[in-house]
């Protein structure tokens, strides 16, 4: 096929600092060479730097007031999950003895170290953009109030509302010889209070869970005739009269605590999977705490007392924070009904293709492939409606799907109940080890299996990240296979706050893959299994990745150089890295989009000079996965869920398709085309691991590529509705040259 990207100028790789080329000799480079530590980025500080990127979100004043807010609390609710899951993994490791090096050579502890370090820069920025912020919100009259400087009359209608609404839920914990220390659960806010009887110069401690999220908000409001807020422990602080009445108080600090959610046991020696995963989720809430984190007024005694009782290390486990612990909270002030302080609502449109009129199947099997581009075309009624049709169109014989995160509340498990109802064929693969999503994940398969759903749990020892329905129908022609495959998961929420890529087949080769590879969920057997045009993880993909990227060394020349662009999430597997660098080496032009963890490092002398990568943030979380190869011209792209990681091509299920439609080819050119050339909301990497932002040519206003996503995907609709009058007013014109007969 003709080259699409040939037919535009490339992308203008822009100069970079240079790295300190001394340390790696790159010049007349063996393969053997590839293995030097100082090629590759850690991946842990790497995903440190795309979090920094994310606070640099809530700093940038040409945003608004409200959306600022939120890239706070995502960024304090990643930081979150980094302490759980990576800082946590690595202290599992130290406490193992592990003193094996990543490939970046680092040790873990080294890892932890570094991390710590770069964290500590992050709380540094945190603290002042937290600082502005508050200022900027307050100007706009949503103000954080300190309960003591309020006004009698409304610390009375406080205090009221506190002996009503929030005293019931606390329980109070008093730590004595009689009481000891009392377990304090993960990501909670607490109060320890030091008291005694007036008089007495023995003191006591309690310990007071702040009740957010178990009936009461964080940011509570002193009237509903303004913004005006006071943080719950503020609040109860003030009231403590009330838990302990007649007793002084001498003190009364703030700390909340991180465990570790690393707390996966072995499935090969589980009788019963979902037991398996129950007990994990049991064991989680008691895992060792991972992080401290303390306000700087605790006294040395108070600090001291609770990392002995936690048995923490007060120099690596404590984090002293100056303003709000818990910036996850923050987005009870995004809820706030405030539309002149957020971005215009975005409304997706629905997927020209898929007109409302048509019944689903037609319209696929009529087009054989239609390309989603979410969530600038409806998740709803694209996704939802194939579900939606399949439950109750009389036929479809059978629904075959995975599962992996998706909404309690969704349709898409009353569709797939519907359907079993209806007397169809329902087998849905749920992935229980989905992170921080297991509990959820269980009820669902419980609920499933309630309603006749045939629910399996994927193959033992692999995650099944696959994004994948099969619907099998009786079309006027023979039994048919329908197939979704996309880069995001099944879940309607998500679905408009993320930015991915799904395809609708109707074609023979991959109904019968897709087949192919729900027997295998369905079993775990692995026999010869013979896929024409699926690429599956981890039997197949990364070897064919491979093989694609040494192709496209052999084909480039100087006149013609090769050509490979992907987008993900992630890039953290050395062998992809090293097989990149390769190609980078050999003159092929490497394009990235990576949105957060990136070994490689571009601009190398003589070695990457010709990689360039970037990470793009915006409104929408960029979510989905492309893989391109020039292929001397007969070029291929591909989608799917997996991202370049060890993990994703070597111990999960993973597939992708390819996209074999030009038309389809030239929607997703186009697309990976606005993204490498965004001037407002793309980073580029450089050499030194650091990040640098696109810069606005001066003097022009400019939109970020996902509001030129937005717009095409406008145009599109409006293309095909003008196609479509044209089709229908030449039809009418037809129908009156037709000579009346008698």
């Amino acid at each position: 096929m003709e080259s699409l990207v040939h037919k535009a100028p490339l992308s203008v790789i822009p100069k970079r600092p240079q790295f300190d080329h001394e340390a790696i000799e790159t010049k007349e480079r063996s393969s053997q060479d590839f293995n030097h530590p100082s090629l590759f980025l850690n991946r842990e500080l790497s995903w440190l730097k795309f979090n920094g990127r994310v606070l640099e979100q809530a700093i940038n004043r040409n945003s608004p007031l409200l959306e600022r807010v939120k890239f706070l609390a995502i960024s304090g609710s990643n930081m979150d999950e980094f302490y759980m899951k990576r800082i946590g993994g690595l202290k599992q490791q130290v406490a193992a003895g592990i003193l094996d090096r990543t490939i970046d050579g680092r040790t873990p502890q080294q890892q932890i170290d570094e991390c710590i370090s770069e964290i500590n820069t992050y709380l540094d920025k945190k603290e002042q953009a937290t600082d502005e912020l508050f200022a900027d919100l307050e100007r706009a009259g949503i103000v954080i109030e300190h309960y003591s400087q309020l006004p009698a009359c409304e610390q009375s209608r406080l205090r009221t509302f506190f002996y009503d609404n929030i005293f019931p839920l606390i329980t109070p914990q008093s730590v004595d010889p009689a009481h000891p220390f009392p377990f304090v659960s993960n990501l909670s806010l607490n109060l320890l209070v030091t008291l005694r009887y007036p008089g007495d110069e023995d003191f006591s401690l309690a310990r007071v869970k702040v009740p957010v999220g178990a009936g009461a908000q964080r940011f509570q409001r002193v009237s509903h005739d303004d913004y005006r807020l006071v943080l719950i422990e503020d609040l109860m602080e003030h009231n403590l009269d009330l838990l302990f009445p007649g007793m002084e108080i001498m003190a009364c600090e703030l700390f909340r605590v991180t465990r570790n959610a690393n707390t996966s046991k072995e499935e090969e020696h589980a009788d019963d999977l979902l037991e398996l995963i129950e007990t994990t989720l049991q064991y989680r809430r008691v895992a060792p705490i991972v992080r401290l984190q303390v306000t700087p007024d605790i006294s040395p005694s108070s600090q001291t007392r609770l990392v002995s009782e936690l048995g923490l290390d007060k120099e690596k486990d404590v984090s002293v924070t100056r303003t709000m612990p818990g910036l996850r909270d923050l987005w009870e002030l995004y809820d706030l009904d405030l539309p002149e302080h957020k971005e215009a609502p975005h409304h997706p449109i629905d997927h020209p293709l898929l007109s409302r009129e048509r019944n689903i199947f037609h319209s696929i099997r009529e087009h054989r492939e239609i390309l989603l581009q979410h969530p600038y075309e409806s998740f709803t009624s694209s996704v939802g409606r194939f579900l939606y049709e399949a439950a109750s169109d009389p036929k479809v014989r059978g629904i075959k799907m995975t599962l992996y995160r998706t909404d309690p509340d969704s349709e898409i498990i009353s569709f797939l109940i519907r359907a079993a109802q209806n007397g169809k064929q329902v087998a849905v693969v749920v992935e229980l080890k989905a992170s921080f999503d297991e509990q959820s994940n269980i009820k669902l398969a419980s609920r499933m299996e309630e309603a006749g759903i045939h629910v399996t749990y994927g193959v033992v020892g692999l995650k099944t990240h696959t994004k994948m329905i099969l619907v099998i129908r009786q079309d006027y022609n023979g039994l048919r296979r329908y197939v979704h495959i996309g880069t995001g998961n099944y879940h309607p929420v998500t679905a408009r706050l993320y930015s991915d890529l799904g395809l609708f087949f109707y074609d023979r080769d991959i109904g019968r893959d897709a087949t192919e590879l729900f027997n295998y969920l369905t079993t775990g057997f692995t026999p010869k299994r013979c896929y024409k045009k699926l690429l599956p993880a981890p039997k197949i993909l990364k070897k064919i990745l491979l093989e694609k990227i040494e192709r496209e060394i052999d084909q480039s020349t100087d006149d013609s150089p090769g050509l490979i662009r992907f987008k993900m999430n992630a890039l953290e597997d050395a062998d992809i890295s090293k097989a990149l660098y390769r190609a980078a080496q050999a003159g092929v032009r490497v394009d990235l989009l990576v949105r957060d963890s990136c070994r490689i490092r571009p601009g190398l002398l003589n070695l990457s000079e010709t990689i360039r990568v970037v990470s793009i943030i915006g409104r929408f979380l960029e979510h989905a996965r492309i893989y391109y190869f020039h292929n001397g011209g007969q070029e291929e792209y591909f989608i799917g869920s997996a991202d370049a990681m060890k993990r994703n091509l070597e111990f999960r299920v993973e597939a992708l398709v390819p996209v074999q439609s030009e038309g389809l080819r030239r929607q997703l050119y186009e697309f990976m085309e606005i993204q490498l050339n965004d001037k407002v909301s793309a980073w580029e990497l450089q050499s030194d691991g650091c990040y640098i932002p696109a810069q606005r040519h001066p003097g022009t206003t400019e939109e970020g590529c996902q509001d030129k996503l937005i717009t095409l995907a406008e145009k599109r609709l409006h293309g095909v509705q003008r196609l479509r009058k044209r089709k229908s007013r030449h039809a009418g014109e037809r129908k009156l040259n037709i000579p009346l007969t008698n």
